[in-house]
C-alpha cells in the first residue's frame, strides 16, 4: 500500500518510493541519508499534528508532520 510516512502506524516499517516535493525538498532529504528505496521505521508520531520520527540506516531522525506526508513509502519487500 503506497501511502505517505506520516500515515505508518509507529513501529511499521516501509520502503520510501518516492518524493512529492521540488528539487530543494529532495535534496535535503539526500542529505539527511533519507533516499529513495531505503527501509525506514516510524518511531513515534507526536500528537497535535507534532514532528514524526523515523529511523533511517539505524538513526533516528525527527521531521516535521508536512514533511513527513511528502515521503510516499510503501509496504516492505
Amino acid at each position: 500500500m503506497i501511502q505517505p510516512v506520516s500515515h505508518l502506524e509507529t513501529g511499521q516499517s516501509a520502503v520510501i518510493c518516492r518524493f512529492e516535493g521540488g528539487f530543494h525538498f529532495r535534496k535535503k532529504m539526500w542529505a539527511m541519508g533519507i533516499h529513495e528505496k531505503k527501509t525506514i521505521r516510524l518511531v513515534a508520531k507526536h500528537p497535535f499534528h507534532g514532528p514524526v520520527v523515523i529511523e533511517v540506516d539505524g538513526r533516528e531522525i525527527t521531521l516535521g508532520r508536512r514533511m513527513a506526508e511528502h515521503i510516499i513509502v510503501g509496504d516492505p519487500e
